[in-house]
């Protein structure tokens, strides 16, 4: 199904279905503040192992992350934070950054990569916090297979493309083509393993 959202105040009726949808299971596309994602409950399995199927990994693998609605729930999903993380983690998000951090067993087994981490992300972008809210539990975040930048894109391309594949296409509007800043956590200091949207403040840091 797709599902036309209005990007600053999205449909009420438009978001039940698609919690009601993610509560049975089903798969969406749904908008970031960076890149459209795949996405599902992260505590319905079959739903993660359908994402990875369509992205041809293996989800021990796959690293996949997921988004939180703030940091109170970002904290739930992992060990304890101390309060310079957390106050750097507060600069940073909401915004286009992805943080490895240690998991806490609240994280689904299948989610956890061989390091016991996670990542985990706080988008701005009002369609997925609403989603997430709603919900009540965080949304996985993966990215869209394709070739071209339209497929990435332009929701009208992915329900094209997609639209077998998954179960709704929420379009929120074209999305960008920068991914996430990824930074891993779980050292000494802080490492940027991916370059995206995100740019980092050493200051802050």
């Amino acid at each position: 199904m797709h599902l036309h959202l209005h990007p600053d105040n999205p449909q009420a009726r438009a978001i039940k279905t698609l919690v009601e949808g993610l509560q049975k299971g089903a798969v969406i596309v749904y908008p970031t503040d960076t890149v459209y994602g795949l996405g599902c409950d992260i505590f319905q399995h079959k739903a993660v192992e359908r994402i990875c199927r369509i992205k041809n990994v293996d989800p021990k693998k796959a690293q996949l992350s997921f988004i939180c609605a703030d940091l109170s729930d970002l904290s739930k999903y992992t060990k304890s934070i101390s309060t310079p993380m957390y106050r750097m983690l507060k600069s940073y998000l909401p915004g286009p950054f992805t943080f490895i951090l240690p998991a806490s067993r609240e994280v689904p087994k299948i989610l956890q990569s061989k390091k016991d981490t996670i990542g985990l992300r706080i988008p701005d972008n009002i369609i997925a916090q609403t989603i997430i809210r709603e919900l009540g539990r965080p949304l996985l975040s993966a990215s869209l297979p394709g070739d071209t930048v339209e497929e990435c894109t332009d929701p009208e391309v992915m329900h094209e493309k997609f639209g077998k594949l998954v179960d709704f296409v929420a379009n929120g509007g074209i999305g960008g083509i920068t991914p996430s800043t990824i930074v891993d956590c779980t050292g000494d200091e802080p490492v940027i393993t991916r370059q995206g949207l995100g740019i980092w403040n050493e200051e802050i840091a």
